[in-house]
């Protein structure tokens, strides 16, 4: 967002226009700001960013109502998922109106008399991707973390247009600036094609940046400090706005977004906000019941029972021993799953003992497990 000035008034219409309204709007202080039209003058310029920016958001009805209920606040902040986040900061604003409302003036295609008209020589930049790996410790508790990205700055040498004499390239002569080309055959039906001059660009470098090699831009190594939110998911991603690849002409920087990869934990199972830990326990504990301690995942140690009688897969539940839910001090469960172990080597006493154990066992017992094999 690059303007305060409220969206309305930029365009010259009322709250309830409709919206051939906002696009007749539109249209005429597009045409009278574009820079192409008023090369070098700098207010002229702003001028029309503005238009844009407010057009790309009162031409949509979703962006138009958020807008309507939040402001310029429905569209500010920077990455999504942290405290306070912004649910509309995934809109992307990116100048594409001003082609949109022309490419419907299509009545170019009987070939009689209009000029193409050039293409905003204003690009984007490119959106870039960092991948960060975290402990489930990490996760659990959020954190700053520093990183480290490689992006690009704009050209000192070129100041950005990747010319030799660092002016801005001179139009196509061949799309006349509009990067396509048309043709018509058989009366009524017309072909466009990417301009094979310019290849898109509505304009031709004749004479390379060499620092640059005609890009526009230089690499760039930067340190970025990133808020991670407690409780945060595996297959998260975030979005840093305007950290992205710098845009081309004056046009806005693309976007960081950071992919995130949760490792597995050597102990626990992660489901959402609940944990799961299978606890070996042996014959006797499960029989007699008893107690052990477990290291939760924030490093309290917990003191767990074992009932009496337990059997194999047996589950108890731990409330708030989980995740942290995004964002929020309260968490999920921590459930243990009990496995009984069978000792596989037994001394001459242990095993006179379990024989002993045995022959005590109840008529009842004993009368249900011989009828099992009547």
């Amino acid at each position: 967002m690059s303007t305060t000035e409220d969206y309305y008034t930029i365009l010259g219409i009322t709250k309830n226009a409709s919206a051939d309204e906002i696009k007749k709007a539109y249209r005429k202080l597009a045409m009278q700001y574009h820079p192409d039209r008023n090369p070098g003058d700098k207010a002229a310029e702003a001028k029309f960013k503005d238009i844009n920016e407010a057009y790309e958001v009162l031409k949509d009805d979703q962006k138009r109502a958020a807008y309507d209920r939040y402001g310029h606040q429905a569209f500010a902040g920077g990455m999504g998922g942290g405290a306070g986040a912004n649910p509309f900061n995934g809109f992307d604003f990116t100048g594409s109106g001003f082609a949109d409302v022309f490419s419907d003036i299509f009545s170019e295609f009987t070939g009689q008399g209009r000029r193409s008209k050039q293409r905003s020589y204003a690009e984007r930049g490119d959106d870039i991707r960092y991948d960060l790996v975290l402990t489930m410790e990490e996760a659990f508790s959020g954190l700053e973390k520093e990183i480290s990205i490689t992006t690009s700055k704009i050209c000192e040498t070129c100041h950005g247009h990747g010319t030799a004499d660092g002016k801005e390239p001179p139009v196509c002569a061949t799309c006349n600036g509009s990067g396509k080309i048309r043709t018509q055959q058989g009366g009524f039906f017309v072909f466009e094609t990417t301009c094979p001059q310019c290849r898109g660009a509505g304009r031709v470098v004749l004479d390379k940046c060499k620092k640059c090699k005609g890009s526009g831009k230089e690499k760039l190594d930067k340190s970025l400090k990133i808020k991670i939110p407690s409780g945060i998911e595996d297959g998260t991603r975030m979005r840093v706005a305007g950290e992205g690849e710098v845009g081309k002409n004056g046009g806005p920087k693309g976007d960081l977004y950071v992919f995130i990869t949760v490792k597995q934990h050597k102990l626990f199972e992660r489901y959402g906000v609940n944990l799961f830990v299978e606890q070996p326990i042996s014959m006797t504990k499960a029989a007699l019941g008893g107690q052990f301690k477990l290291k939760a995942i924030d490093g309290e140690a917990l003191d767990v029972d074992i009932k009496p009688g337990t059997q194999p897969g047996d589950r108890i539940r731990l409330k708030g021993k989980g995740m942290h839910y995004m964002n929020s001090d309260k968490r999920g469960d921590l459930f243990v799953q009990f496995k009984v172990v069978v000792p596989t080597k037994l001394t001459a006493a242990q095993k006179e003992c379990l024989q002993k154990f045995d022959d005590s066992a109840s008529a009842e017992e004993k009368s249900f497990w011989s009828k099992l094999f009547e």
